[in-house]
């Protein structure tokens, strides 16, 4: 049976508050026990001192019958005022008067008994004891015992003795009280304990019920008015970050399954379109070569978002070994070029910045680097008008190499500038010429020189330019103090430390 957390509160509260009562009536008990016990050896020292003082007198008026009777006379009378009951015993242990008529004259206590009290006389002590004198009385009692004189001269023992039952009445006593007093505490302590856990659970049971919520898929769920700096608030608030992160994410798995179908869809909207031409005779035959041309250049695209889509699951899976190494990046700007050689030329765009001598070593991954360059070279070409200019730059900044891919056009608008390195972000609009690609390539380009230790930015001035700037490290790792670059927009005119394009 499952408890919940206000009964396994209120049960264990219940416990620890029973064993404390426990505990302190206990200890109170042992206390008032001891305190009881000294009470009552001291009242019957103040009854063997007055006890005493009488046998003393008697004794000095000689050894005679009449004066010993008196004696003993007014040791009960003593013991009758103090409430206590006495016995005299000769030195033997032999009773010689008793105020307890369950103990008859001659009887004779245990020599043991005689030998303790001796021994507490001989230190000029009372002897004191909780005991029943070795069964010569009817229970234990207090029991004060001490030597006096006798008129014989003899010495004689007197035995003071007060019953244990005395105690046992002021205990049961004592023992209601406590009993009244430990209800009273219990029932109030519960009643607390019910609103210190219903003030407790409340939040979380707000949590339990936005988590069940969670749980079925309605990410929008928070938890409300729950305040404070304690644990529960905290819970409470890493609930609702969590909550937002993961609606975020949910938001974004929409959103990239929504963007993949639509890229999926145009290539192959056109594909299906172009066969079933063929296939029903719609295109004619003279045109079946052309079309099958697009046929190819779509399938193309759909194999390189395929690629791409690999490509990103892998590198932000952490599953991409980076194979780091010092080497030229000019040899990587330079290949870039040259492979793109023939779509530059097509559209009659015109390379600035490549050197045949230059040299700039850079400690990164060279395949990694060559994608990076190659999708933002791509970039360049597709939107750069015919008679344009693409340039190529690369500068040692400190402990880095700052690598940079500028080009004349439309540029991108200032609003959008923010976007562009994010998954199937197109800004077509702004930079209108050409609407073709997934919108993954600088999303790629960004993973790729995060891990590699740079950092990517792009910067534009809309209607004229467009410039990409990314940046790598130049020396071995722990040797470096990385120069790290926003991804945010930036004014080139601002930083005099960059070699303007």
């Amino acid at each position: 049976m499952r408890k919940s957390i206000s009964v396994s509160f209120f049960s264990n509260a219940a416990l620890l508050l029973l064993l404390g009562i426990f505990v302190m009536g206990l200890s109170q008990m042992c206390l008032f026990a001891k305190y009881f016990a000294v009470e009552k050896y001291n009242a019957e020292d103040k009854v063997a001192a007055v006890a005493v003082q009488a046998a003393d007198a008697f004794a000095a008026k000689g050894p005679d019958a009449e004066a010993t009777q008196q004696a003993g006379e007014k040791l009960r009378l003593i013991g009758k005022t103090a409430d206590a009951l006495l016995i005299l015993t000769d030195a033997d242990g032999n009773v010689l008067m008793s105020m307890d008529d369950a103990i008859a004259q001659n009887t004779a206590l245990a020599p043991e008994i005689l030998t303790a009290v001796a021994g507490a006389d001989e230190t000029g002590e009372n002897y004191h004891a909780l005991t029943d004198l070795n069964g010569a009385l009817s229970g234990r009692c207090y029991v004060t015992a001490c030597r006096i004189a006798a008129p014989a001269g003899e010495a004689l023992w007197l035995f003071i003795y007060t019953p244990v039952n005395s105690f046992t009445g002021f205990a049961k006593e004592m023992f209601s009280n406590f009993l009244l007093s430990a209800s009273l505490m219990l029932l109030c302590a519960s009643f607390l304990s019910m609103l210190l856990t219903q003030k407790m659970t409340s939040p979380l049971h707000k949590i339990s019920e936005a988590a069940k919520k969670f749980g079925g898929g309605d990410f929008s769920t928070r938890v409300e008015d729950v305040t404070g700096d304690d644990e529960v608030a905290q819970l409470a608030a890493n609930f609702n970050t969590m909550a937002a992160n993961l609606e975020a994410i949910d938001h974004s798995r929409a959103e990239f399954t929504g963007n993949i179908a639509h890229e999926l869809r145009t290539p192959m909207t056109t594909i299906k379109g172009f066969v079933d031409g063929i296939l029903d005779g719609t295109i004619p035959p003279e045109l079946e070569h052309h079309y099958l041309a697009i046929v190819s250049q779509e399938v193309g695209r759909l194999a390189r978002l395929v690629q791409n889509m690999l490509d990103i699951t892998k590198l932000e899976a952490g599953e991409y070994q980076v194979h780091a190494r010092l080497y030229n990046v000019w040899e990587t700007l330079s290949g870039a070029a040259i492979s793109a050689e023939q779509r530059i030329t097509a559209g009659k765009i015109r390379i600035e910045g490549l050197e045949p001598d230059a040299k700039e070593l850079v400690y990164a991954d060279a395949d990694l680097v060559h994608q990076v360059v190659y999708n933002l070279l791509d970039n360049a070409i597709k939107f750069t008008p015919e008679d344009g200019v693409i340039r190529l730059s690369a500068q040692r900044l400190g402990p880095e190499v700052e690598i940079a891919i500028w080009n004349s056009g439309v540029g991108i608008g200032e609003d959008a500038l923010p976007f562009v390195f994010e998954r199937f972000y197109k800004e077509d609009k702004s930079r209108g010429l050409n609407a073709k690609g997934s919108g993954l390539g600088l999303h790629i380009c960004k993973v790729l020189v995060n891990l590699s230790g740079g950092q990517i930015r792009v910067e534009s001035k809309q209607g004229e330019w467009c410039r990409f700037v990314f940046t790598l490290p130049a020396e071995l790792p722990n040797k470096r103090d990385l120069l790290k670059l926003s991804d945010q927009t930036d004014d080139p005119s601002n930083d005099k430390q960059r070699k303007k394009v």
